[in-house]
């Protein structure tokens, strides 16, 4: 087994609104990622991925809220930690963020440069611009980016090129684990590839240990991690490794996110299309039961009454549903013969 990490322990994050009320956006998660491995976050816009990332940093901003839990990342538990100290020690260093519209994230005035020195001297001010610039040409040359990148403006590059630069920049320190917020979203398919190509690097060159990528499309998960979480209403309602995950979805949940998008992976262009009917539930007052039970053709009553626990179903396998895994694929079998 390798070494662990990233150790998170059902860590519960909030958001207190200007009323006093509270809002679980990310509810009893728990996850483990072993050095060398990736898991990939899917879920619906607002189902807290985006939440779950910003929580793992360990560093929270109003109305943002740490509830209960630990993280504990390469064995350090950095709940509870003076802000100040988490943010010299362990941001940038022992976990790195790279948010959603990154190749937005640049000050237009500033070269590349410019923010690779504002990184480093803000963690070790003793490091000159000589090493700095070394350093620099360095990461970028071995990540395939030219090193004259390193002298342009944000404005002179390319969505792509901006977006490559960015993640550049975040591992710049070598941080243990880096946690990708939908890197790929509004690029092009060519760009998309290059990006996933590029955080694949970082893992087998040693620029960091372990990766979560969290996004939208289930599907693209399949190609870039090792184990999958399908996250709904701020749950993790199914975990399984990449393969199954896209393959063989056992929540009703993550089969719907599979039959909703158009995927060109052999053995599943021809499945046909459909649509998951309603919206995620209010998390200022959730559901008592299940929380998809409001939009899952499934639904039984007993689904409605009390909290579902994960289900263990073997090979590191778990899923939240009242229904056996039998039950299920009997379910899913005679549906998909009913469609032909």
């Amino acid at each position: 087994m390798n070494k662990v990490m990233l150790d998170v322990r059902e860590l519960t994050t909030k958001y207190i609104t200007r009323f006093q009320e509270d809002i679980y956006a990310v509810d009893h998660v728990s996850l483990k990622i072993e050095e060398g491995k990736s898991v990939g976050i899917a879920g619906e816009s607002g189902c807290g991925k985006s939440t779950l990332a910003l929580s793992l940093m360990g560093y929270y901003f109003p109305p943002l809220h740490y509830s209960s839990g630990e993280i504990i990342i390469d064995d350090h538990n950095i709940t509870g930690m003076d802000p100040d100290e988490v943010r010299k020690s362990i941001l940038g260093r022992e976990i790195a963020y790279i948010p959603q519209a990154a190749m937005n994230a640049l000050n237009p005035t500033q070269k590349i440069i410019h923010f690779i020195e504002d990184v480093i001297q803000a963690h070790d001010p003793t490091t000159n611009k000589q090493e700095i610039h070394a350093l620099a040409k360095e990461l970028f040359e071995s990540l395939g980016l030219p090193a004259e990148v390193l002298q342009k403006y944000p404005v002179e590059l390319s969505g792509g090129m901006k977006q490559r630069t960015v993640i550049a920049i975040s591992v710049i320190l070598r941080p243990q684990v880096l946690i990708a917020d939908e890197p790929s979203s509004a690029l092009d398919v060519t760009s998309q590839k290059m990006v996933i190509k590029m955080l694949r690097n970082l893992m087998d060159k040693g620029y960091i240990k372990a990766m979560i990528f969290i996004t939208h499309e289930l599907p693209l998960l399949y190609n870039v991690t090792d184990d999958i979480m399908v996250m709904y209403a701020g749950q993790i309602v199914e975990k399984a490794n990449a393969h199954d995950a896209v393959f063989d979805p056992l929540h009703p949940y993550s089969r719907g996110l599979m039959g909703s998008i158009i995927v060109p992976e052999e053995g599943l262009r021809d499945v046909k299309l459909t649509a998951i009917p309603g919206t995620p539930p209010n998390l200022k007052n959730p559901p008592v039961g299940c929380r998809f039970a409001a939009r899952c053709k499934y639904v039984r009553p007993e689904c409605l009454v009390y909290s579902i626990p994960l289900r263990e179903v073997g090979n590191g396998r778990t899923y939240r549903c009242v229904m056996s895994e039998e039950e299920l694929r009997e379910t899913y079998a005679r549906e998909d013969q009913q469609h032909g």
